[in-house]
């Protein structure tokens, strides 16, 4: 690695900024003050100073889209022994889901090591919405619709105002599509429930503006630099 990348890693100063701190001879590598502008260092054996004190890199955060398939807990690890969304993920960090799928429900997962953010995402407050695609038995009546928009009892409280929209429907399923921004346990499923509708099959294909996309079960992708400034602004 550059000694300057290295110095703008470690959140000492930019690029630009390390080079004047190297060519000002404020920088020394194991001990030999370094004024050459392409010296290489290993983060890992070299010991670098800046104005005598030691320096040494800011852990770097990580921001993971899953597509999470059924079969697989949301949680680090569990007690019961169920495969875990961690396993499906090749990320030297240890990185925590945003939030919770159920067992049997797939699709979009974030992950990240950004405990900062991962709060943000999850505090209520701040009103993220999730789309989901549900295949549900029978067919949604007009009633029905405004019901679950307008907002329908789940384990004695009313949930909030949601959108609904008919995918498609024959006399036996539906496929609706519904956006919700609280978070609670199996809310979609409960939510379908309340008007006397079974959830037979259930996909988060969006979290905000993070779509899914052609992203396989079981695979993953790390996120843009422009979804992760997107994520933080919300």
């Amino acid at each position: 690695m550059r000694l300057n990348k290295y110095i703008a890693d470690c959140g000492i100063a930019s690029r630009r900024g390390a080079e004047k701190l190297i060519t000002d001879g404020k920088v020394a590598v194991n001990g030999k003050v370094v004024t050459e502008l392409a010296t290489q260092v290993d983060p890992e054996r070299d010991h670098v100073t800046v104005g005598g004190k030691r320096t040494a890199l800011k852990s770097k955060n990580y921001y993971v889209l899953l597509h999470k398939p059924k079969g697989y807990v949301t949680t680090v690890s569990d007690d019961l022994g169920r495969k875990t969304v961690m396993g499906l993920v090749d990320v030297k960090a240890r990185l925590y889901p945003v939030g919770r799928l159920d067992y049997d429900t797939e699709g979009a997962l974030i992950l990240t090591n950004d405990g900062e953010l991962c709060d943000k995402l999850t505090h209520p407050k701040n009103e993220v919405e999730k789309v989901y695609v549900a295949r549900i038995s029978g067919q949604l009546t007009a009633a029905e619709i405004a019901s679950l928009q307008k907002g329908v009892l789940v384990d004695g409280k009313p949930t909030a105002s949601c959108k609904v929209r008919i995918l498609e429907s024959d006399k036996h399923h539906s496929r609706v599509e519904i956006a919700i921004h609280e978070g609670r346990n199996r809310q979609v499923k409960k939510m379908f429930e309340a008007v006397g509708k079974d959830v037979e099959f259930l996909k988060r294909v969006a979290i905000g503006q993070i779509r899914l996309g052609g992203l396989t079960r079981g695979t993953y992708r790390f996120l843009s630099d422009e979804e992760v400034d997107y994520l933080k602004r919300l």
